[in-house]
């Protein structure tokens, strides 16, 4: 059975952004294709930049008119799986030429729409199950030529992993610059004379019409790309890139409406919150501008009275305080009396202190005293009342 370190899986991808998710979906594609290995290696990006990512390198059964065949693919992972689509691709021995199809480009990259609609939920043992019955349907690869009399060899579960050969001779493929991830960065080749091909920056790789190998994987067709291979690749391509740009086009629209709405929102409520502090500012203005001219008044009420007292020589006391009625003038010559008296109890006191006058001549004043003061002050309310004024 082919075990996994799965410490050293754990290892491989201490630089993924969901590890723990990544690993699981490694662990179970590997369980069951055991022609599958796993390592990290660089990834050189169509701009040059490289990357180290992990990738799936092998090959898996694919069934063709009743036998089972080895096919050569890689799969790379990207850093952001699975939030990210990985990077597929048909990896042919020297005895094999790449098929192009609706799948599979000159470079080999794998174009599937489980690839175009993938999600954080898809996973790659679906992709590697449906990669299979794909390939079943339309093969990747078939014979170089004659000369070599290359058939593909039928699959045999490896029973070790240490006993385990590829059908293929193992070789390290040229590594091609690859595009981005995901089936949107799908590049037309070039439907001209051979040379660089749009987007991937590298020479085309012609596809010769070398007559197939009787029975060899692929060899029902003639081999030879035609200009309907072409129109088709040229067409799909077309398709997907007008869809990826009116989507954007229409996710920037949406994007650029609901700005607008989140601002015309906050622009509305802006304007009422302002209209209400205007309202509020000129309220406090004209109490403001009440407040002045009444001070104004008294101002002048006040320069008036000093002017007035300057003209006078001296002020008789009892006639500067005067009073409007005679209850006002009861009121007030009862609360002076009521003073009065405050001031002869604390005297008396005083005297008492100081040996003046003996403690029986004391209470004896202060009683009399304290009788007239309650009197006083129970007129004094009692002229309040009639008056009307807080007690």
């Amino acid at each position: 059975m082919h075990k996994v370190d799965e410490n050293a899986l754990g290892r491989m991808l201490s630089s993924y952004r969901d590890p723990t998710c990544t690993k699981k979906d490694v662990l179970n594609v590997l369980r069951i294709y055991h022609g599958l290995q796993h390592r990290v290696e660089e990834y050189v990006f169509n701009d040059g930049s490289t990357k180290h990512l992990l990738n799936l390198n092998g090959t898996i059964p694919v069934k063709f008119k009743g036998n089972t065949y080895n096919i050569p693919i890689c799969v790379w992972l990207m850093d952001t799986h699975p939030r990210n689509a990985p990077m597929c691709y048909v990896k042919p021995t020297p005895e094999m030429r790449i098929k192009v199809s609706a799948y599979v480009d000159f470079n080999g990259k794998i174009y599937l729409p489980y690839l175009h609609e993938w999600n954080p939920k898809s996973d790659l043992l679906d992709l590697i199950q449906i990669m299979s019955v794909t390939f079943g349907e339309t093969p990747p690869v078939y014979s170089k030529g004659p000369e070599t009399n290359y058939t593909p060899q039928p699959y045999v579960p490896p029973t070790s992993a240490t006993s385990y050969m590829p059908p293929y001779p193992t070789q390290q493929f040229p590594q091609y610059p690859m595009p981005g991830a995901g089936y949107n960065n799908f590049v037309p080749p070039s439907s001209g004379p051979a040379g660089a091909m749009p987007g991937y920056g590298m020479p085309t790789y012609g596809m010769p019409a070398y007559p197939p190998v009787p029975g060899a994987l692929g060899g029902a067709g003639t081999g030879t790309i035609t200009e309907e291979h072409i129109r088709a690749s040229l067409i799909s391509a077309v398709e997907d890139k007008l869809k990826r740009r009116v989507q954007e086009k229409v996710n920037q629209c949406q994007a650029e409406m609901q700005t607008l709405k989140r601002t015309q929102q906050e622009l509305t409520e802006g304007q009422s919150k302002i209209k209400e502090i205007m309202s509020r500012l000129e309220r406090d203005e004209k109490e403001l501008l009440k407040s002045i001219s009444l001070l104004k008044d008294k101002e002048k009420e006040l320069q008036r009275s000093l002017d007035l007292v300057s003209t006078v020589d001296s002020i008789d006391v009892d006639e500067a305080v005067t009073t409007t009625a005679p209850l006002y003038k009861q009121l007030l010559n009862a609360y002076a009396e009521e003073a009065a008296i405050e001031d002869a109890t604390y005297f008396m006191g005083e005297a008492l202190r100081g040996g003046v006058i003996d403690l029986e001549v004391f209470l004896k004043q202060v009683r009399q005293l304290s009788r007239k003061q309650f009197m006083l002050r129970a007129l004094m309310q009692k002229c309040r009342q009639t008056a009307r004024l807080p007690a």
